[in-house]
């Protein structure tokens, strides 16, 4: 297979420099790009970049040169890492060149064109795509803590209909970008407010488990109640799930729904599909950060038990910067490909 050559933007940052290190062994992809701020724009990689994975800098790229985000490109396809205090514009610059822009940002997300892709949960959305004028394409995956709601709760929707969503999230440093939140505020705290999380949780979820009508999204029916709060670890998202449903099942049976759940990546084996989306731990002391998420791209659930307020409650857990960032937007670019679009 003749590996396609694609560019990173925002290639300096935490997620930047997450897709440089996934895209390092890659068989469909290899890095050719590599885009930044004006000022590490000219330099090489490893003198504007602070690294910060806890591996080296791929020996292929350590060298190359940082290109500006005015910058002309080649590749035709992007993986874009920008905050999305930028994003919305530079990436709508690219479509309009004709690249097929991959977005880890928030800019698009909403937008009744651009599909909220995760490709086992939503594929039929791709076709959004269709609807975009610009000669390439925007494609944007979800927030973090979003990716592994809706990855555990796209079964429960599907088989039991879900009525409503009560959800508390720990959410780890890195989730804020490097530096990320200082030291000071951090250590030995627990902050409780990420700004504008709370909305991104209410309003993603119910987007991703929307049913295609047409040319648009007729977004999920329940409501969904969300707090967020930043804790003093490195990487790995926790939440706390309650959740009410219209077809209530015993709590083995909602188990096995989770475990056995997998979708398209799954049946076409892309190479940055997880096995199983949805992990199952049956230890009460699971889902642990340190002991569970690794480098994963599944969900792990765990503590899955009757609620005396609603029907369901259970602990969720997920790598925020692997399948909640640059490890999903790998995975859409190769759901695009498989589904038979063009670069």
């Amino acid at each position: 297979m003749k590996r396609i050559p694609v560019g990173i933007l925002g290639a300096t940052g935490a997620v930047g420099q997450k897709f440089v290190r996934l895209l390092e062994h890659h068989p469909q992809f290899f890095c050719a790009e590599l885009v930044a701020s004006e000022r590490s724009s000219g330099k090489r990689y490893t003198d504007a970049c602070n690294w910060i994975e806890d591996t080296d800098i791929p020996e292929q790229v350590r060298s190359m040169t940082v290109k500006g985000v005015d910058e002309p490109l080649e590749s035709p396809l992007l993986f874009s890492g920008l905050d999305s205090s930028v994003a919305r514009d530079f990436e709508r610059t690219y479509a309009e060149k004709g690249h097929i822009v991959i977005s880890n940002a928030s800019s698009h997300r909403m937008e009744s064109d651009v599909p909220l892709l995760i490709p086992e949960v939503n594929i039929d959305h791709l076709r959004l795509i269709e609807k975009q004028t610009t000669p390439g394409k925007i494609i944007t995956n979800s927030n973090c803590v979003t990716m592994f709601l809706a990855l555990v709760c796209a079964p429960i929707h599907r088989e039991l209909e879900i009525t409503s969503i009560y959800v508390s999230s720990m959410q780890a440093v890195s989730g804020a970008g490097f530096p990320g939140v200082a030291s000071l505020s951090i250590l030995d705290n627990v902050i409780p407010y990420i700004k504008n999380e709370e909305e991104k949780l209410e309003t993603e979820p119910r987007r991703i488990l929307g049913t295609l009508k047409e040319d648009r999204v007729v977004p999920a029916s329940f409501p969904i109640s969300a707090q967020c709060n930043r804790i003093p670890v490195i990487n790995g998202h926790v939440m706390t799930l309650n959740i009410s449903v219209k077809n209530s099942v015993p709590v083995e049976d909602l188990s096995t729904l989770l475990s056995e759940f997998s979708g398209y990546p799954q049946k076409q084996k892309l190479f940055s599909a997880p096995t199983s989306p949805v992990i199952v731990h049956k230890d009460p002391f699971s889902p642990q950060i340190r002991k569970c998420i690794s480098h994963s791209m599944s969900a792990s659930v765990g503590r899955i038990r009757s609620c005396s307020n609603v029907d369901y409650k259970m602990v969720v857990a997920g790598h925020n910067t692997v399948r909640g960032a640059a490890g999903a937007a790998l995975l859409n670019a190769e759901a695009y490909l498989a589904k038979g679009y063009t670069l």
